[in-house]
């Protein structure tokens, strides 16, 4: 049996990346004929601009235009079969780049290089950050919380609460999470205002297990839920279906291998408990909760399990308002804004709903901007940009929130 590697870049996809590999495929081909290695060589294909090929040592380095359909009906007709190795080589590549302090938005981090982040932050500016150790998900992974001051040890201020990650495959939420930490405490003279009589506390990932799981293999980018085993089949639920406020009326399915299996019951899951008893923590003090997510370029408000509106509409609809327009005249980036289920769907059992009914009187999801080929994984060149951008919303509501609810 003869072995040849391949990478293979589907350009069809929008990859601008400052690393070379960035999106490309790892495969593993392999015939038994040689004069199949040489009909590879010299197909059609790779002697037309749809295809670039570098033959060496180690096998063929590959850039295409072409689709990946395409290419495979050249294999098949060559005699070629294949598997994937790795579904992204240049993110590989980026993780093997150890974590030396300080994040960079050039690529993703694991739970455990965020949470080193967070330490690390809090030996560098101690009068102005604390971590807690919040709780441990199923699998005993730390989820640790930042909280953010301006250090004149002030208690009782007002608090905006951020998360992220509540859905593993959302790797950019918690992206985004880190990029507004960073601002924050790095950036700090820029946005003194937004800490004077307000602590900001940021959770990066809700859900650590699901997150280091999409992380292993192609095979599991694409994972949405926690990792607890749901039946003797299926693993994980929905965690953004498990809060106990209007659990199970909508929007989740009774079936543990779904996407969006709510739980056998409401707080089922050790992580779902973790965020709620956090913002039980801020009860009276938290005015603004928002939790990231991606995709669809909008900012969601309450309710998800219900068309029906809060009393409070205007005031939610003012603070998205403020977001929305300012992502638009930075960037030309649209994005809409309305209620979880009438803008979306419905989604009963969610962290919006139930921080809001937990006293946050502004409580938004905002779904990032798509990216990447299945629209959930924005590549390592996209992650500044949209980190960037998004700040750019958080800011606006921020200020529309201190101006709004100012400490009594």
């Amino acid at each position: 049996m003869t072995y040849l590697w391949l990478l293979l870049s589907n350009l069809c996809l929008v990859l601008v990346s400052s690393s070379v590999y960035d999106g490309y495929k790892e495969l593993e081909l392999a015939t038994k004929s040689r004069s199949a290695v040489e009909n590879f060589r010299f197909a059609e294909l790779a002697r037309n601009d749809s295809f670039h090929g570098l033959y060496n040592k180690r096998g063929l380095g590959a850039s295409a235009r072409s689709t990946e359909e395409t290419f495979a009906k050249l294999l098949d007709t060559i005699g070629i079969s294949y598997r994937l190795v790795n579904g992204d080589v240049g993110l590989t590549l980026g993780r093997e780049i150890p974590y030396e302090g300080g994040l960079s938005t050039e690529r993703y981090y694991t739970h455990s290089e965020i949470n080193q982040y967070l330490e690390d932050l809090a030996k560098r500016f101690p009068t102005r950050v604390f971590i807690k150790a919040a709780g441990k998900s199923y699998e005993g992974r730390w989820m640790k919380t930042i909280t953010i001051t301006n250090g004149d040890q002030r208690t009782n201020k007002n608090v905006i609460f951020i998360d992220g990650g509540i859905h593993a495959r959302e790797w950019i939420a918690p992206a985004a999470a880190l990029y507004a930490i960073s601002e924050l405490v790095e950036n700090f003279v820029a946005y003194h205002e937004l800490l004077l009589d307000y602590d900001w506390v940021v959770l990066p990932v809700v859900n650590p297990d699901g997150y280091e799981y999409t992380q292993l293999s192609p095979d599991t980018r694409l994972w949405r839920k926690t990792r607890q085993p749901s039946s003797a089949e299926c693993i994980g639920s929905d965690p953004n279906r498990n809060f106990d406020f209007h659990w199970n009326e909508g929007g989740s399915s009774s079936d543990p291998c779904s996407d969006t299996y709510g739980g056998p019951q409401a707080l089922s899951e050790p992580e779902v408990v973790v965020l709620r008893d956090l913002l039980h923590t801020f009860s009276g003090r938290g005015k603004m909760y928002l939790t990231l997510h991606s995709y669809g370029n909008l900012i969601l408000y309450p309710w998800g399990w219900t068309p029906d509106l809060p009393e409070t509409v205007d005031d939610l609809h003012e603070v998205a308002t403020a977001g929305s327009e300012a992502i638009y005249a930075a960037t030309g980036t649209k994005y809409e804004i309305g209620s979880s289920t009438n803008v979306l769907y419905v989604a009963a059992g969610a962290s919006d709903d139930y921080a809001f009914h937990a006293g946050f009187p502004i409580s938004f999801t905002m779904e990032l901007p798509a990216g990447g080929p299945n629209d959930f994984d924005p590549p390592p060149s996209a992650i500044d940009s949209i980190v960037k951008e998004t700040w750019v919303g958080i800011v606006a509501m921020a200020h529309k929130v201190v101006e709004k609810y100012p400490l009594e």
